[in-house]
C-alpha cells in the first residue's frame, strides 16, 4: 500500500459502504478513520469520532442507498459530530446520492425530495459534496456548496474494451439518458440507439420503439440506476427483436430492488457490469452482474481536492 504522508488528511466511513472505503484508503495510502456508530434503545444513532480531527480535511464515504433513511441521518449526524469537533473542511462523499430521482415537480403537490436532501446536508455543515453521477445534473445547483460530479461511464467503459466486445451500438433506454450514452459511444467509437418508452407510474415501463438501427449489433444499454429491472429486460427483448446479435447492459448504480434480480436472471441479458457505488449483497449477486471499482476515482478525487488542485480532468 502507498503512503500518503499527511497528517491533515482524514478518510472517515459509515455504514452504508465500508468495503469501498476501505478500497479508498487503500488506494490513498491513508488509515481509516476511527469512529463508531451505537443505537440507543430506542433506536436512535449515536457516532463517536475516536481521533482527533482539529483543523484537517475530514472526507465522510456513505451512500444514502436502502435503508436511506438510516444512512441519511448517519451522515447527517456524523456532519454535525465533525464540525463541533473543529475539523478545517468536511467534505461529503456520497458515491450514490439518493432521493435523486425526486428531483422536479413531476404532478402537483409533489415534493422535490432532492433538493430537501441537499438543504439537510449543507445545514449539517458540509462544505464540499463529491458524487457519482448524479440522477440529474441540475441536483448541483440544490447546493450552495461545491459539488464534484465524477463520472462512472470511462469505467464502464474500459470494461467492454477490455472483454474486447466489438460491433456495439450504444443504447440509452430513455431520452434522457443520450448524453450518457452518447459519451460512452464517443469513446468505444460506436452508434447510438434510443429506446422510446412510457412510463404509466413508477417502476413501470413498456417500451414503444427503438431510434436507431441494432440490426447484426452488440447492444450495450447504459443507464445511471437500474432500480427494479425493468426498463432494461424489456428493452433487451426489444433489441433481439429489433435484430441485435447480443446484448449487454451496464449502470453505475445497482440499486437492485424487489424482483431485479430474478427480471436479470431470466433475461436475454448477456452481463450486467456495475459499479460499487452500492454494497451487492451475496443474495444479490449472481454469474451475470459484474462488479467494479469506483474507489481510484474517488481516491484520486480526494487527494485533489486535499491539495487543492484541479479535478476537472477526472470528468472526461
Amino acid at each position: 500500500m502507498p503512503i500518503y504522508d499527511d497528517p491533515y488528511l482524514k478518510v472517515f466511513t459509515l455504514n452504508s459502504n465500508p468495503e469501498l472505503t476501505q478500497q479508498v484508503t487503500d488506494q490513498i495510502g491513508v488509515e481509516m478513520g476511527k469512529s463508531s456508530i451505537k443505537r440507543f434503545s430506542d433506536g436512535e444513532i449515536q457516532v463517536n469520532i475516536e481521533e482527533s480531527i482539529r483543523g484537517c480535511d475530514v472526507f465522510l464515504v456513505q451512500s444514502t442507498s436502502e435503508p436511506a433513511n438510516e444512512h441519511l441521518m448517519e451522515l447527517l449526524i456524523m456532519i454535525d459530530a465533525m464540525k463541533r469537533a473543529s475539523a478545517a473542511t468536511i467534505n461529503v462523499v456520497i458515491p450514490y446520492y439518493g432521493y435523486a430521482r425526486q428531483d422536479r415537480k413531476a404532478k402537483s403537490r409533489q415534493p422535490i425530495t432532492s433538493k430537501l436532501v441537499a438543504n439537510l446536508i449543507e445545514t449539517a455543515g458540509a462544505t464540499r459534496v463529491l458524487s457519482v453521477d448524479l440522477h440529474a445534473s441540475q441536483i448541483q445547483g440544490f447546493f450552495d456548496i461545491p459539488v464534484d460530479q465524477l463520472l462512472g461511464e470511462p469505467i464502464l467503459s474500459k470494461h467492454f474494451q477490455d472483454k474486447g466486445v466489438e460491433d456495439t451500438v450504444i443504447v440509452s433506454p430513455d431520452h434522457g439518458g443520450v448524453v450518457r450514452a452518447r459519451k460512452m459511444a464517443d469513446r468505444l467509437h460506436a452508434p447510438i440507439a434510443i429506446i422510446d418508452k412510457r412510463r404509466p407510474e413508477p417502476n413501470v415501463s413498456e417500451v414503444m420503439n427503438i431510434i436507431g438501427d441494432v440490426e447484426g449489433r452488440t447492444a450495450i444499454i447504459v443507464d445511471d440506476i437500474i432500480d427494479t429491472a425493468g426498463t432494461v429486460t424489456l428493452a433487451a427483448d426489444a433489441l433481439l427483436e429489433k435484430g441485435a446479435k447480443a446484448v449487454y447492459a451496464c449502470s453505475t448504480h445497482p440499486v437492485l430492488s424487489g424482483p431485479a434480480i430474478e427480471r436479470i436472471e431470466n433475461s436475454n441479458i448477456e452481463e450486467l457490469a456495475v459499479t460499487n457505488t452500492i454494497v451487492l449483497p451475496e443474495e444479490k449477486q449472481t454469474e451475470k452482474i459484474t462488479q467494479l471499482s469506483v474507489a481510484p476515482l474517488i481516491a484520486e478525487a480526494i487527494i485533489r481536492v486535499h491539495e487543492q488542485t484541479s479535478v476537472s480532468t477526472l470528468f472526461d
